[in-house]
Protein backbone atom coordinates (compact mmCIF):
# COMPACT_ATOMS: atom_id res chain seq x y z
CA UNK A 1 0.00 0.00 0.00
CA UNK A 2 2.98 2.31 0.46
CA UNK A 3 4.37 3.82 -2.74
CA UNK A 4 8.07 4.54 -2.34
CA UNK A 5 8.11 7.15 -5.12
CA UNK A 6 4.74 8.84 -4.61
CA UNK A 7 4.84 12.31 -6.21
CA UNK A 8 3.00 14.03 -3.32
CA UNK A 9 3.19 11.93 -0.15
CA UNK A 10 6.44 11.00 1.55
CA UNK A 11 6.92 7.54 3.05
CA UNK A 12 6.66 9.05 6.55
CA UNK A 13 3.30 10.64 5.70
CA UNK A 14 1.96 7.46 4.06
CA UNK A 15 2.90 5.37 7.10
CA UNK A 16 1.23 7.94 9.35
CA UNK A 17 -1.99 7.85 7.32
CA UNK A 18 -1.98 4.04 7.36
CA UNK A 19 -1.19 4.02 11.10
CA UNK A 20 1.83 1.79 10.75
CA UNK A 21 5.36 2.37 11.99
CA UNK A 22 7.99 3.21 9.39
CA UNK A 23 10.29 0.52 10.82
CA UNK A 24 7.71 -2.19 10.00
CA UNK A 25 7.84 -1.08 6.37
CA UNK A 26 11.51 -1.97 6.12
CA UNK A 27 11.29 -5.13 8.23
CA UNK A 28 12.31 -8.33 6.47
CA UNK A 29 11.45 -11.60 8.14
CA UNK A 30 14.42 -13.82 8.89
CA UNK A 31 14.31 -17.52 8.19
CA UNK A 32 14.90 -20.12 10.87
CA UNK A 33 18.49 -20.85 11.83
CA UNK A 34 20.14 -24.12 10.71
CA UNK A 35 19.83 -25.40 14.29
CA UNK A 36 16.10 -24.66 14.43
CA UNK A 37 15.58 -26.36 11.06
CA UNK A 38 17.39 -29.42 12.41
CA UNK A 39 15.25 -29.37 15.56
CA UNK A 40 12.08 -29.08 13.46
CA UNK A 41 13.13 -32.10 11.41
CA UNK A 42 13.74 -34.14 14.59
CA UNK A 43 10.47 -32.96 16.12
CA UNK A 44 8.57 -33.96 12.99
CA UNK A 45 10.11 -37.44 12.93
CA UNK A 46 9.47 -38.04 16.64
CA UNK A 47 5.93 -36.68 16.51
CA UNK A 48 4.99 -39.41 14.04
CA UNK A 49 6.02 -41.96 16.68
CA UNK A 50 4.71 -40.15 19.78
CA UNK A 51 1.90 -37.73 18.84
CA UNK A 52 1.14 -37.29 22.54
CA UNK A 53 4.43 -35.45 23.18
CA UNK A 54 3.93 -31.83 24.17
CA UNK A 55 6.65 -29.18 24.19
CA UNK A 56 7.95 -30.23 27.61
CA UNK A 57 8.30 -33.92 26.75
CA UNK A 58 9.67 -33.14 23.29
CA UNK A 59 12.33 -30.92 24.85
CA UNK A 60 13.32 -33.80 27.16
CA UNK A 61 13.56 -36.12 24.17
CA UNK A 62 15.78 -33.67 22.25
CA UNK A 63 18.06 -33.18 25.24
CA UNK A 64 18.58 -36.93 25.34
CA UNK A 65 19.63 -36.66 21.68
CA UNK A 66 22.24 -34.06 22.62
CA UNK A 67 20.28 -30.88 21.81
CA UNK A 68 20.13 -28.75 24.96
CA UNK A 69 17.18 -26.46 24.36
CA UNK A 70 14.32 -25.19 26.49
CA UNK A 71 10.65 -25.97 26.02
CA UNK A 72 9.78 -22.38 25.07
CA UNK A 73 11.75 -22.77 21.86
CA UNK A 74 10.24 -26.19 21.24
CA UNK A 75 6.74 -24.82 21.84
CA UNK A 76 7.34 -22.04 19.30
CA UNK A 77 8.68 -24.46 16.69
CA UNK A 78 5.84 -26.94 17.21
CA UNK A 79 3.34 -24.11 16.84
CA UNK A 80 5.01 -23.00 13.61
CA UNK A 81 4.84 -26.58 12.33
CA UNK A 82 1.16 -26.86 13.22
CA UNK A 83 1.77 -29.67 15.73
CA UNK A 84 -0.29 -30.10 18.88
CA UNK A 85 0.02 -32.91 21.40
CA UNK A 86 -2.93 -35.30 21.48
CA UNK A 87 -4.41 -35.52 24.95
CA UNK A 88 -7.58 -34.60 26.80
CA UNK A 89 -7.60 -31.12 28.28
CA UNK A 90 -10.21 -28.61 29.47
CA UNK A 91 -11.98 -26.70 26.74
CA UNK A 92 -11.16 -23.17 27.83
CA UNK A 93 -11.31 -21.46 24.42
CA UNK A 94 -14.23 -20.29 22.34
CA UNK A 95 -14.25 -20.47 18.55
CA UNK A 96 -14.22 -17.27 16.52
CA UNK A 97 -17.82 -16.28 15.69
CA UNK A 98 -17.05 -16.59 11.98
CA UNK A 99 -15.33 -19.97 12.42
CA UNK A 100 -18.16 -22.39 13.10
CA UNK A 101 -17.16 -25.86 14.31
CA UNK A 102 -19.21 -28.55 12.58
CA UNK A 103 -20.13 -31.92 14.15
CA UNK A 104 -18.36 -35.19 13.35
CA UNK A 105 -20.62 -37.06 10.90
CA UNK A 106 -18.69 -40.31 10.33
CA UNK A 107 -19.44 -42.10 13.58
CA UNK A 108 -21.22 -45.38 12.78
CA UNK A 109 -21.20 -44.78 9.00
CA UNK A 110 -20.22 -47.68 6.73
CA UNK A 111 -18.14 -46.11 3.95
CA UNK A 112 -18.53 -48.42 0.94
CA UNK A 113 -18.05 -46.34 -2.23
CA UNK A 114 -15.88 -43.60 -3.75
CA UNK A 115 -17.00 -39.99 -3.26
CA UNK A 116 -19.02 -40.96 -0.20
CA UNK A 117 -16.48 -39.29 2.12
CA UNK A 118 -13.44 -37.17 1.36
CA UNK A 119 -10.94 -36.02 3.94
CA UNK A 120 -8.15 -33.45 4.04
CA UNK A 121 -5.25 -32.46 6.26
CA UNK A 122 -2.10 -30.32 6.34
CA UNK A 123 1.40 -31.54 7.25
CA UNK A 124 4.88 -30.05 7.61
CA UNK A 125 7.47 -30.91 4.95
CA UNK A 126 11.13 -30.34 5.97
CA UNK A 127 13.73 -29.26 3.42
CA UNK A 128 17.48 -28.94 3.69
CA UNK A 129 17.28 -25.18 4.18
CA UNK A 130 13.67 -24.49 5.05
CA UNK A 131 10.25 -26.08 5.04
CA UNK A 132 6.87 -26.06 3.31
CA UNK A 133 3.33 -27.06 4.21
CA UNK A 134 1.45 -29.74 2.25
CA UNK A 135 -2.32 -30.08 2.02
CA UNK A 136 -3.96 -33.09 0.37
CA UNK A 137 -7.52 -34.19 -0.37
CA UNK A 138 -8.15 -37.94 -0.17
CA UNK A 139 -11.10 -40.19 -0.98
CA UNK A 140 -11.74 -42.16 2.23
CA UNK A 141 -13.01 -45.38 0.61
CA UNK A 142 -10.33 -45.86 -2.05
CA UNK A 143 -7.47 -43.98 -0.26
CA UNK A 144 -6.87 -42.15 -3.56
CA UNK A 145 -5.15 -38.75 -3.32
CA UNK A 146 -7.39 -36.50 -5.39
CA UNK A 147 -5.45 -33.25 -5.22
CA UNK A 148 -2.68 -31.56 -3.26
CA UNK A 149 -0.97 -28.21 -2.82
CA UNK A 150 2.28 -26.89 -1.31
CA UNK A 151 2.63 -23.53 0.43
CA UNK A 152 5.23 -21.66 2.44
CA UNK A 153 2.55 -20.25 4.77
CA UNK A 154 -0.42 -21.67 6.62
CA UNK A 155 -2.94 -19.53 4.80
CA UNK A 156 -6.33 -20.61 3.52
CA UNK A 157 -5.85 -20.01 -0.21
CA UNK A 158 -3.81 -23.13 -0.97
CA UNK A 159 -6.35 -25.29 0.88
CA UNK A 160 -9.25 -23.82 -1.08
CA UNK A 161 -7.26 -24.30 -4.30
CA UNK A 162 -6.75 -28.01 -3.61
CA UNK A 163 -10.42 -28.44 -2.72
CA UNK A 164 -11.63 -26.70 -5.88
CA UNK A 165 -9.27 -28.77 -8.05
CA UNK A 166 -10.54 -32.03 -6.54
CA UNK A 167 -14.17 -31.06 -7.10
CA UNK A 168 -13.53 -29.92 -10.68
CA UNK A 169 -11.77 -33.20 -11.54
CA UNK A 170 -13.82 -35.75 -9.60
CA UNK A 171 -17.20 -34.22 -8.82
CA UNK A 172 -18.19 -33.77 -5.18
CA UNK A 173 -18.40 -36.06 -2.14
CA UNK A 174 -21.40 -36.54 0.11
CA UNK A 175 -19.33 -35.63 3.21
CA UNK A 176 -16.03 -33.78 3.62
CA UNK A 177 -14.13 -34.45 6.86
CA UNK A 178 -11.26 -32.40 8.34
CA UNK A 179 -9.84 -31.46 11.71
CA UNK A 180 -10.68 -28.15 13.39
CA UNK A 181 -7.68 -26.27 11.97
CA UNK A 182 -8.36 -22.61 11.22
CA UNK A 183 -7.79 -23.17 7.48
CA UNK A 184 -10.67 -25.66 7.39
CA UNK A 185 -13.02 -23.69 9.67
CA UNK A 186 -12.44 -20.50 7.68
CA UNK A 187 -15.32 -18.89 5.82
CA UNK A 188 -13.70 -19.34 2.39
CA UNK A 189 -13.16 -23.09 2.85
CA UNK A 190 -16.53 -23.95 4.39
CA UNK A 191 -18.36 -21.74 1.88
CA UNK A 192 -16.71 -23.58 -1.01
CA UNK A 193 -18.08 -26.83 0.42
CA UNK A 194 -21.53 -25.34 0.98
CA UNK A 195 -21.63 -23.94 -2.54
CA UNK A 196 -20.93 -27.46 -3.85
CA UNK A 197 -23.68 -28.95 -1.67
CA UNK A 198 -21.29 -31.00 0.50
CA UNK A 199 -21.96 -31.92 4.13
CA UNK A 200 -19.18 -30.70 6.45
CA UNK A 201 -17.75 -32.96 9.13
CA UNK A 202 -15.01 -32.10 11.63
CA UNK A 203 -13.03 -34.24 14.05
CA UNK A 204 -13.41 -33.93 17.77
CA UNK A 205 -10.75 -31.64 19.22
CA UNK A 206 -7.49 -33.56 19.72
CA UNK A 207 -8.90 -36.75 18.11
CA UNK A 208 -6.46 -37.54 15.32
CA UNK A 209 -8.02 -41.01 14.94
CA UNK A 210 -11.15 -39.40 13.46
CA UNK A 211 -9.10 -38.62 10.35
CA UNK A 212 -6.85 -41.67 10.56
CA UNK A 213 -6.77 -42.41 6.81
CA UNK A 214 -4.85 -39.30 5.88
CA UNK A 215 -2.66 -39.55 9.00
CA UNK A 216 -1.45 -42.90 7.67
CA UNK A 217 -0.80 -41.27 4.29
CA UNK A 218 1.50 -38.68 5.94
CA UNK A 219 3.45 -41.38 7.74
CA UNK A 220 4.07 -43.32 4.52
CA UNK A 221 4.92 -40.19 2.53
CA UNK A 222 7.50 -38.98 5.04
CA UNK A 223 9.25 -42.29 5.65
CA UNK A 224 9.24 -43.36 1.99
CA UNK A 225 9.93 -40.01 0.32
CA UNK A 226 10.55 -36.88 2.38
CA UNK A 227 13.05 -38.27 4.91
CA UNK A 228 14.97 -40.13 2.20
CA UNK A 229 15.66 -36.99 0.17
CA UNK A 230 17.33 -33.76 1.24
CA UNK A 231 15.16 -31.54 -0.94
CA UNK A 232 16.83 -28.20 -1.67
CA UNK A 233 14.13 -26.20 -3.47
CA UNK A 234 10.37 -25.99 -3.64
CA UNK A 235 10.41 -27.33 -7.19
CA UNK A 236 12.34 -30.40 -6.01
CA UNK A 237 9.79 -30.97 -3.24
CA UNK A 238 6.90 -30.61 -5.70
CA UNK A 239 8.46 -33.01 -8.18
CA UNK A 240 9.42 -35.60 -5.56
CA UNK A 241 6.07 -35.60 -3.78
CA UNK A 242 4.22 -35.61 -7.10
CA UNK A 243 6.06 -38.74 -8.24
CA UNK A 244 5.42 -40.43 -4.88
CA UNK A 245 1.69 -39.62 -4.98
CA UNK A 246 1.49 -40.99 -8.52
CA UNK A 247 3.12 -44.27 -7.46
CA UNK A 248 0.91 -44.40 -4.38
CA UNK A 249 -2.26 -43.95 -6.44
CA UNK A 250 -1.44 -46.27 -9.33
CA UNK A 251 1.05 -48.87 -8.04
CA UNK A 252 0.56 -49.37 -4.29
CA UNK A 253 -1.91 -52.19 -3.45
CA UNK A 254 -3.87 -52.14 -0.18
CA UNK A 255 -5.00 -55.30 1.57
CA UNK A 256 -8.14 -53.48 2.75
CA UNK A 257 -8.96 -52.87 -0.94
CA UNK A 258 -8.55 -56.56 -1.89
CA UNK A 259 -5.03 -55.76 -3.11
CA UNK A 260 -6.21 -53.09 -5.52
CA UNK A 261 -4.41 -49.78 -5.84
CA UNK A 262 -6.27 -46.59 -4.82
CA UNK A 263 -6.67 -45.74 -8.52
CA UNK A 264 -8.26 -49.14 -9.28
CA UNK A 265 -10.50 -48.97 -6.22
CA UNK A 266 -11.69 -45.45 -7.01
CA UNK A 267 -12.61 -46.25 -10.61
CA UNK A 268 -13.84 -49.78 -9.74
CA UNK A 269 -11.32 -51.45 -12.06
CA UNK A 270 -9.92 -55.00 -11.82
CA UNK A 271 -6.37 -55.44 -10.54
CA UNK A 272 -4.01 -54.07 -13.17
CA UNK A 273 -6.96 -52.65 -15.10
CA UNK A 274 -6.05 -48.98 -15.32
CA UNK A 275 -5.24 -47.68 -18.80
CA UNK A 276 -1.87 -46.20 -19.64
CA UNK A 277 -3.36 -42.94 -20.83
CA UNK A 278 -5.17 -42.50 -17.52
CA UNK A 279 -2.02 -43.30 -15.61
CA UNK A 280 -0.23 -40.52 -17.49
CA UNK A 281 -3.09 -38.17 -16.64
CA UNK A 282 -2.54 -38.94 -12.94
CA UNK A 283 1.11 -37.91 -13.26
CA UNK A 284 0.30 -34.58 -14.91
Amino acid sequence: MVEAHHHRLSIVKQCSLLKISRSSLYYEAMGESPLNLKLMRLIDEQFLETPYYGARQMARYLRRQGYWTNRKRIRRLMFKMGLMAIYQKPNTSKPHPEHKIYPYLLRGIDIQKPNQVWCADITYIPMRKGFLYLMAVMDWHSRKVLSWRLSNTLDTDFCVGALEEAISRYGKPDIFNTDQGSQFTSFDFTQALKDAGVKISMDGKGRWMDNVMIERLWRSLKYECVYLHAFETGSEVKSGIGKWFNRYNTERPHSSLDDKTPYEAYWNLPIGGYRKSEQLLEAA
